[in-house]
């Protein structure tokens, strides 16, 4: 055994057919000795040259050559074991080396001896499987062989697989002495944790140093359905306002499914059998939405009973906590639990007429209420316990101010904003007899013309009771009083239902002009209440008399003649002729018109006064004789009148009036009769003296005690009628005074006074009386006055 350029060298003895081997390595570098061939053969150099030895490798290529001038064999070609022989073992190159001269011919075998100069290799760099996370522990996994070039303890020896977390392997021998792969599953996969993984599987050989290939094996775990899907929480919560619009989001849910594809593709549904998903959806991105209508009052929470479903139908639940949030969309709810119809007006303060119950179901302040009663009422509301209320009376009740209410009761939340609503209770106030009756005046005034009928319907007096019904139904009733000591029943009644006043009987205006009497209105109530007034009736008059001529006296029986002096001046006063009217008023109002004269050129008459005067002067021719017809007339609708006859004489001398009047009669016994009359008229004047005074008297004590019952009661009595002084009534109809006195007062030279009428006076008065009776009973109720007359004379003329 050789030893060059560090390889050794294995020569084989040239054997008897001159054959010698070599044993080299493979990948010697080019020119490396590959034996000493001249020595190993024993053949000389100069042989070797002249023998023109040479190579003779066939069809192999030449990796050797020969030196001859060394003798010894070289690498002409680097010799790659593999390539030459692959795994043929053992691998040598044979060779023969031909001399000439002799023709010699000699084998060499060189051995090619294997180095590790090859690393296992594998034919793909990489190798992929995709295996199931279903798959399980022990499936095998054929792996794919590495290949070693070189041979023997060179070649390939063992594999490694790094990481084993999950594999392992395991090799089989095969009959041709490779070895099988397998890669066994040693522990579950889960996609879900590691979905792809990387391993080396590493071949190594048997070299020094050994060498050594890798294979990258890319796993990926494919899915399988092995994983629910999860929701992120176990239960959701939301809020929602009440009322809110179909389609609001409520809230978005998510549940996980940690598989691939189709297997992690979850879809959300509603469990809820109850209903809630009419109201709720659920789309398939976990959106909840709102598709029903939501009322906090209807329920204040929902339960969402959601799933999530993968496509292999494995699922999981949660639940959505939806609370409602109240808003103020209800009004107040009022019921009337009890409810008074009508009450009496008199009932004490705080009577309860109704109670009610207020429901409100929101929530919070917008279902805390307040309730009110409309203002200025006599009512008020009060708050019995919660959700309750009575209406009470808070002052005094008057039916005749209110006789009905309509209690408006508005009950509001406190809501922003505030929603009312408000009920009207109807409520009548019943009447109670706390009114008296009031006339429709404090005092009536009324007036009737006299000569009225019986029975006629002068007035009315009213009276109103502000109560009801039976309590206001009011009757009229006459008080019992006096006129003048005559029963007020028996001159007016009073309807008891109307309160007409009728007068019982025809009154005369000359007897009474007006009275007093009271009228009590009295209503059904028990007690009854009652008023009274006062009524003063007044008596119009009517035009029912004509004037009634006091001067000069009229009578058949003797001629009154007024004296004219012939030497009267223009405007002279003759006479006045006195006439009265016992009507009042414009009835009364007295006229004076010379109707007829003698010598209607020489008087007149005043047309106001009656005073007949002269209008021109008196002369000589002028009669002795002159009669005058005077009309009195009155101022009523229609008017009444009267006349009289005034007899004048126009004379300067008595005698000269005698010898004009001289056919009158004279009555013979009137001398005779004087004395009588004349005592008789003062026992009469006298009389009536002392009768007045007592009637006087007794008509200034009744006043007084009169006015003491007024001030006492307080109330008007009846007005004692007036007459007029020197006025009597006669025989209850006429109107006519008794006594009229008529007085003239004149001087000596009468020619040149006029009649004065303050005082009464006698003294021109011509009686022309053919009886005496007139006069005698005139002159009886006269008042002579001597002591302011100083020339008297009474001229009696008798037929």
């Amino acid at each position: 055994e050789k030893t060059n350029h560090g390889y050794t060298l294995f020569s084989i003895l040239l054997s008897a057919l001159g054959q010698v081997s070599y044993s080299i390595p493979e990948e010697m570098a080019k020119g490396s000795l590959v034996g000493t061939i001249a020595q190993d053969l024993g053949l000389d150099l100069k042989r070797l040259k002249s023998g023109k030895a040479r190579i003779h490798t066939g069809d192999s290529a030449e990796y050797i050559e020969l030196n001859k001038e060394r003798g010894v064999l070289l690498i002409k070609e680097r010799i790659d074991r593999e390539a030459l022989c692959g795994q043929t073992t053992p691998c040598a190159l044979h060779l023969q080396i031909i001399l000439d001269n002799p023709m010699e011919l000699f084998r060499i075998t060189v051995e090619i001896t294997d180095i590790n100069d090859n690393s296992p290799i594998f034919k793909r760099d990489e190798r992929r499987f995709e295996i199931s996370e279903s798959a399980v522990v022990g499936s095998k996994f054929m792996l794919e062989k590495a290949i070693d070039a070189d041979i023997g303890a060179n070649d390939l020896q063992s594999y490694l697989l790094q990481p084993t977390d999950h594999f392992d392997l395991k090799l089989h021998s095969q009959s041709d002495g490779s070895k099988k792969v397998e890669m066994i599953l040693q522990k579950p996969l889960d996609r879900e944790k590691q979905e792809n993984m990387s391993l080396i599987l590493t071949a190594v050989d048997g070299g020094e140093p050994p060498k050594s290939g890798t294979v990258q094996i890319h796993i990926t775990v494919l899915d399988a359905n092995d994983n629910a899907p999860v929701f992120t929480k176990p239960i959701y919560r939301a809020i929602i306002t009440e009322n809110s619009q179909s389609g609001t989001s409520l809230i978005t849910v998510s549940a996980s499914d940690s598989d691939k594809g189709s297997n992690g593709e979850v879809s959300y549904l509603i469990a809820n059998s109850d209903g809630v998903s009419d109201i709720f959806h659920i789309d398939e991105n976990g959106l909840v939405t709102l598709v029903g209508k939501i009322d906090f009052e209807t329920s204040k929470h929902y339960q969402i009973d959601i799933e999530a479903v993968d496509n292999g139908g494995l699922s999981d639940s949660s639940k959505i906590m939806v609370d409602v949030t109240d808003i103020n969309d209800n009004t107040p709810g009022i019921t009337v639990m009890s409810k008074s119809n009508a009450i009496p007006e008199d009932s004490p303060q705080s009577t309860v007429i109704a109670m009610i119950s207020v429901n409100d179901p929101d929530s919070d302040s917008n279902g805390q209420v307040q309730c009110s009663v409309n203002e200025n009422i006599p009512f008020t509301i009060k708050s019995t316990s919660n959700g309750f209320y009575s209406i009470v009376t808070d002052s005094d009740l008057d039916r005749e101010l209110e006789s009905e209410y309509n209690i408006s009761v508005t009950c509001a939340d406190e809501g922003v904003p505030s929603l009312s609503s408000s009920v009207i209770l109807s409520l009548k106030i019943s009447d109670v007899n706390d009114n008296a009756p009031v006339f429709d005046k404090s005092s009536y005034e009324a007036s009737v013309q006299e000569n009225n009928t019986p029975g006629l319907s002068i007035f009315r007096v009213r009276a109103r009771d502000a109560d009801f019904n039976q309590n206001a139904r009011v009757s009229y009733i006459l008080e019992d009083s006096s006129v003048n000591g005559v029963p007020v029943s028996s001159l007016v009644s009073v309807s008891a239902d109307s309160g007409v006043i009728h007068a019982v009987r025809s009154f005369d205006y000359e007897q009474i002009k007006d009275f007093q009497f009271r009228v009590k209105a009295q209503d059904g109530g028990n007690p009854p209440l009652s008023s009274n007034v006062s009524v003063k009736i007044m008596i119009r008059d009517q035009n029912d008399n004509a004037p009634q001529v006091l001067y000069p006296v009229q009578s058949g029986a003797s001629v009154v003649a007024e004296i004219v002096p012939r030497s009267a001046d223009v405007g002279y006063l003759v006479t006045k002729v006195v006439a009265v009217d016992v009507d009042s008023g414009q009835n009364a109002w007295l006229s004076y018109k010379l109707q007829k004269a003698t010598d209607r050129a020489l008087f007149e008459v005043g047309l106001q006064n009656g005073e007949i005067r002269t209008v021109r002067q008196v002369t000589d021719k002028d009669a002795v004789k002159q009669r005058l017809t005077v009309v009195v007339e009155d101022n009523g609708q229609p008017s009444r009148s009267a006349t009289v006859n005034v007899n004048v004489a126009v004379a300067d001398s008595f005698p000269e009036v005698l010898s004009e009047f001289t056919d009158f009669p004279h009555d013979k016994d009137y001398n005779d009769n004087l004395t009588f009359y004349l005592v008789l008229a003062l026992a009469v004047v006298s009389f009536l003296f002392i009768v007045s005074i007592i009637a006087i008297l007794s008509v200034k004590c009744y006043r007084w005690r009169r006015e003491q019952m007024f001030y006492k009661s307080g109330a008007n009595l009846p007005v004692i009628p007036y007459y007029p002084p020197l006025y009597a009534d006669v025989g209850g109809t006429g109107t006519l005074q008794h006594v009229y006195n008529y007085e003239v007062c004149r001087t000596t030279d009468s020619r040149k006074s006029d009649l004065k009428y303050g005082r009464p006076c006698s003294e021109s008065i011509i009686s022309l009386d053919s009886s005496g009776t007139q006069t005698l009973t005139h002159s009886q109720r006269e008042r002579l006055n001597f002591d302011d007359c100083k020339d008297q004379v009474r001229i009696f003329f008798y037929r």
